[in-house]
């Protein structure tokens, strides 16, 4: 990064917290950063510098534009898993969103047995060390040899003492902060917090959507969004009723078109699609959904055969074509769990949010979906969840219908999905389109 163009970076920073914020139509992304830190965070996840070739940063993988995602649609459009800063090394799964993840918790298991919290699709940033799944989940990639691919934190900490911000991070954490020669794992921590804060900012975690003014307007209005519900008869064949409590009706005059509403009511209805019962309408810290329980759930994605990581040499992938991700399981199995503990989570990945699901700067840009990108759309992975759940209620039979998806990766604790109406599948995407920030700024 260039001295000057760092130095207008702050300035641009220091003069927007001065502004008054206040809702107002725009296409833009949040406001900037609030504190020093989330600043400080900001200028870490954009160095290219701090990469094995210095031309990778956090946001090659974890685009602003596409919801801190992939970027990339070529890439998007094919294996979905992006190379690292080393040529030809590529990891094994689709970059997860970087955004609205403050909230998971430490990775744990309740009384019923479910897993919750932590951070990557296989639970591995279990927020142990430093009390922070997402900081600890920051924390990994600088290191990974398929991602950015420093050899320690001591390269990664040194890189950092030498860039154009190092003034700010002492500025940040104090005097010494950064000494990197007798406190590196300190200096490790204060960088995978420092990007944690900035992903936990405005910029990153705005709640600007067009949902986000709908559930504005339904709390005004007395409306409790959480109860939305198909309702009973009627429905022109649609399934989504005109009779009975908390219909989606009953939400009209408050943002959303009719199609909207009745996708939103589906997703949330437990007799119907019960989306909600894993991508949750329950408020998070800041007062609005997350669409996430942070749970983890095996929904039987097929192998994605484009996936670079089968044809990783041996020292990375030792199965080849043959590896199967067995996701959170696979992670409690390698950090010494017991095959009791272990075996029930075989397949199973983290729950994604929902939000920014769509987002993207040009409709032609190919966004994945699935923690492998097997699925190019949403029309597709909706496709999927209502074609999967007819299949297993027919038991493979359906007169004679062929399955229009592959079998599953892993078919171990896969989850029944729940049916729902096909002319409904406009309607689910018309309402998870309402998730993308950027619709109105705070």
């Amino acid at each position: 990064m260039k001295k000057w163009i760092y130095l207008l970076f702050v300035a641009v920073i220091a003069c927007s917290v001065l502004l008054v914020m206040r809702d107002t139509p725009t296409s833009a992304q949040a406001q900037p950063p609030e504190t020093g830190e989330a600043v400080l965070g900001k200028l870490i996840f954009f160095d290219e510098d701090l990469s094995a070739t210095r031309t990778q940063s956090c946001a090659t993988c974890h685009g602003p534009e596409v919801g801190f995602t992939g970027p990339d649609s070529a890439t998007n459009a094919g294996g979905a898993v992006y190379q690292g800063a080393i040529l030809g090394r590529y990891g094994n799964r689709k970059p997860p969103a970087a955004a609205y993840a403050g909230d998971s918790p430490l990775l744990h298991q309740d009384a019923s047995g479910a897993w919750f919290g932590g951070m990557f699709w296989d639970g591995r940033a279990t927020g142990a060390v430093l009390g922070d799944p997402l900081a600890e989940q920051a924390q990994g990639p600088f290191l990974n040899p398929l991602e950015q691919a420093l050899p320690d934190a001591l390269a990664l900490c040194r890189r950092v003492k030498q860039s154009e911000y190092a003034g700010l991070f002492r500025k940040v954490w104090g005097p010494g902060s950064l000494d990197c020669e007798n406190d590196v794992q300190g200096v490790y921590e204060r960088i995978g917090r420092s990007v944690a804060a900035y992903e936990r900012s405005p910029e990153v975690s705005p709640f600007s959507s067009k949902f986000d003014l709908f559930w504005d307007t339904a709390i005004a209005a007395g409306k409790d969004v959480r109860l939305i519900r198909c309702g009973m008869g009627g429905g022109g064949g649609m399934g989504c009723g005109g009779s009975g409590t908390n219909g989606w009706w009953s939400y009209r005059n408050l943002g959303f078109s009719d199609a909207e509403l009745q996708g939103l009511a589906v997703f949330n209805d437990p007799n119907k699609a019960n989306c909600a019962s894993c991508h949750s309408l329950a408020p998070g810290s800041a007062g609005y959904p997350l669409f996430t329980d942070f749970g983890y759930d095996n929904i039987g994605v097929p192998k994605n055969p484009a996936n670079p990581f089968y044809q990783m040499s041996p020292r990375w992938n030792p199965a080849g074509e043959n590896w199967l991700d067995y996701g959170l399981g696979g992670y409690l199995q390698g950090a010494g769990y017991a095959p009791e503990v272990y075996e029930p989570q075989m397949g199973k990945v983290k729950v994604p949010t929902l939000r920014n699901v769509d987002l993207r700067p040009s409709p032609d840009l190919v966004k994945a979906y699935g923690h492998n990108g097997y699925f190019k759309s949403l029309d597709q992975i909706v496709q999927f969840y209502h074609w999967r759940a007819m299949m297993d209620r027919c038991m493979g039979g359906c007169g004679g219908m062929q399955d229009m998806f592959p079998p599953p990766e892993v078919d171990q604790n896969r989850a029944m999905l729940n049916m729902f109406p096909m002319p409904q599948m406009g309607n689910i995407v018309a309402f998870l389109q309402t998730l993308s920030d950027g619709y109105f700024q705070r």
